[in-house]
This record gives C-alpha cells, structure tokens and sequence, in this order.
C-alpha cells in the first residue's frame, strides 16, 4: 500500500471511528443475551427496541448492513480494506451487526457470483434493507453428509419447475419470507448432475413448515415440505442442472459463518464469566488453578482463529482463498465453541445444571451447552471437514 493509499485509509479510519461513537447506541454495543435480541429482518420483524431499530436504520442507510457488497445493490460499496477497518472499529466499541440474515451471510455472495442482474437487482437490495428473510433448503432426511444424494424433485411444466419433496433442518423456516432450495431437475443424471439452486417465496401454494423440537429445549430448525410447489423457472440461480456449482460455492460462506462461534465477539472474557462462579484468589486470579490453565489454553486458541478468520477474509477479497480453507475453518471454530461451553460447565458446577429458568443466565447456560452440540454436524460434520481437509488440502495419501 502506498504512503498516499494508507492516509486514505487512516482517514477513513478517523471518520468511521467518529460516526460508530455518534451513531451507535449505547445499548447496542454490548452482548446479545438472546435470540430475541438479534435482528433478523423479514416481512414480519419487529425491534425488540427503540436502540436496536435506530442502529439498523442509521446502519442501513449507510449501506453497512453489506459494507462491501457494490452500492447499487444496497452496500456501502467499501474496498476491501476500509471493510476490515469497520469490522476493527465495530468490534473495539463492542457494536453488534445491525442486521443478520442468511441472506448476507450465505444466499448474498452466491447471487453476486452466479445470479443474473434480474435477480441481483430483485433480492440483493431487499436483503441489505433487511426486508426480506431467508432460510436454506439443504439437507433432506435421507440426504445430510451426503447431500448430493438429495431427492426432491422439481419436474418441469411449461415456464415452471413443480416442486414436491421435504428438507429438514431448515433453520427458521417458519419466519423465513423466501427459501434457497436445491431441488433434481435430472433424476437421470449421476448424483452431483441434475441438481439445481432454486429460489422461491415460502407462501406459496403447498409450502408447510413444522419446527422441531432439540434437547436443548429450544430449536431453530423445522421440517420443510413442498407439494407441487409451481415456481417460474427464471427463479433458477446459474445454469438449469449446475446447481452444485452454486451449492458448493454458498456452503464455502456457510461453513466460514458457523465458524465464527468460536470467536467470542462482544461478549465477556471466559476468565471474567468464570469468576462469577468460582472466584478470585488475594492476587485478582480464578481461585481454580486447572480451570485458570484450560481458560488460557483457550484464550490463545480463541486468538489464533481470530487471526485465523482474519486472514480468510483477507485471501477471499484478494482472490487467493483456498476453496477447502472454510471447512478447515468450520472444523476449529465449532469444537472450540463446544470447549468454551464445557469449561463454563465446569466453572459452573452444580448451579450450571439448573434448567427450569430459560430466560435467566444459569438457565440458559446447560441449554446452551446442549446446542452448542449440533455445531458440529450443521454445516457438514467435524468427520466430513475433517476428510475435506485431508483430501483437498494436505492431500494425504488414500484421503
């Protein structure tokens, strides 16, 4: 970067850091304490309060709900580099994401790469406005690990693909407004042909939705189904029967998304949330000398993905990201959040195994831990990452 590119930058830096501190409310630059305090937009959304609505809309008229997805679609069209200065200024002061969506995360980068500029113009927009929720239609009952094996099927008739099959463990589908679908457009075809990413609107004709419940006692995930769903088949993303090009591609954003909750973000050091259990010694330090020494494993694990995840989006902006590097990512980030919960299990002792108060700090914590189980199978499984790294990236012999 030349001396000129870093004063721009520096420049940027001073002027973002000033707009953070006036725009952003106090109330939004400390932890989320749940669900109900994430922002997920949709037809349907309502703030939880008067803080978090002004903080998206400041956000959204700004563009940076998609910092640096280009200004015509809604983003704040940000370069690559004064995008990390965001997320740097963003995470110093604590600021939560304004918005979080599928949409940004998964279905955004997707339609950028393979979406015609009818379908870019049509549902980038609403996503960065926060207008539209979408939810996944991935894994079927018989088709998770192997998701290639998938077998709902979408026959065509005249300008439309009828839909009829089921997906399951479709996150929020019922208050999703629109679903990403892989759908067999070729059940002749070998496993991996004959597929195709689809998009429609989740009130249409024959769509029906059924939550399911997890140990944890609370669940995000549903059974979807879909009988004779008509949907134009202009709704197809990329080429008819090459939808595992696009599948791949958004699994790539999928996997580096659930890595993330191995990073802490806003919210307390685990050394802090530790002490609150077992204490301090005369000296200020956990009053557990084994639970001091897995909380500083931890800690240094937690920084090295930090930095890890950093870097990923650095090689992505330039173009150089290994395509396999997010399962890598994925494996790291999902048994490190499993850790984090196990080790405030232990700080918890007996009072962590409390259940019966969902809403309250203890409650929610042995719940937590329980969820924090599925991370390791969402998104691919820990084995499945493990096999994808051993082939595609260190390429082992017989891998």
């Amino acid at each position: 970067m030349s001396e000129s590119e870093n004063a721009d930058l520096e420049q940027f830096r001073s002027e973002t850091r000033a707009w953070l501190e006036a725009n952003c409310p106090p109330e939004m630059r400390k932890p989320a304490t749940s669900d109900t305090d994430v922002f997920w937009g949709g037809r349907n959304a309502k703030f939880a309060s008067e803080p978090q609505r002004i903080w998206f809309e400041r956000m959204r008229d700004k563009g940076w709900t998609v910092p640096d997805w280009p200004k015509e679609y809604g983003g704040g069209g940000l370069s690559a580099a004064e995008h990390k200065v965001l997320r740097s200024e963003m995470a110093k002061m604590g600021a939560r994401p304004p918005l979080s969506s599928f949409g940004i995360w998964m279905l955004g980068p997707a339609l950028l790469k393979y979406g015609n500029e009818a379908q870019k113009k049509e549902h980038l927009p609403k996503i960065a406005a926060g207008l539209i929720r979408w939810c996944q239609g991935y894994s079927e009952p018989n088709a998770g690990s192997d998701l290639a094996s998938l077998q709902t099927r979408a026959e065509s008739d005249g300008n439309d693909f009828v839909i009829t099959g089921s997906k399951i463990w479709t996150s929020y589908a019922n208050y999703a407004d629109w679903i990403f679908c892989l759908v067999r457009t070729d059940p002749t075809a070998k496993k991996h042909d004959g597929i195709s990413f689809i998009l429609f609107d989740m009130t249409s004709k024959g769509v029906t939705t059924k939550p399911i419940l997890l140990i944890s006692g609370y669940s995000p995930f549903c059974e979807t189904f879909f009988d004779g769903v008509r949907v134009p088949k202009s709704h197809v993303v990329g080429t008819v029967n090459r939808g595992w090009d696009v599948a791949k591609y958004l699994l790539q954003h999928e996997r580096a998304m659930i890595s993330g909750m191995g990073e802490r973000g806003v919210g307390r050091p685990l050394g802090q949330i530790a002490a609150d259990s077992v204490g301090t010694d005369a000296q200020g330090k956990l009053d557990d000398a084994m639970l001091r020494g897995q909380i500083a494993t931890f800690d240094v694990d937690e920084a090295a993905l930090a930095a890890c995840a950093e870097r990923a989006v650095d090689l992505a902006k330039a173009g150089q990201a290994h395509p396999a590097f997010s399962s890598a990512m994925k494996y790291y980030g999902t048994e490190l959040n499993k850790r984090r919960y196990e080790i405030l299990m232990s700080a918890g002792g007996v009072d962590a195994l409390e259940w019966e108060s969902e809403r309250s700090r203890q409650g929610a914590r042995p719940r937590a831990w329980l969820r924090t189980k599925a991370n390791s199978i969402e998104g691919g499984t820990s084995e499945v990452m493990l096999g994808i790294v051993a082939k595609r990236i260190l390429d082992l012999p017989g891998a």
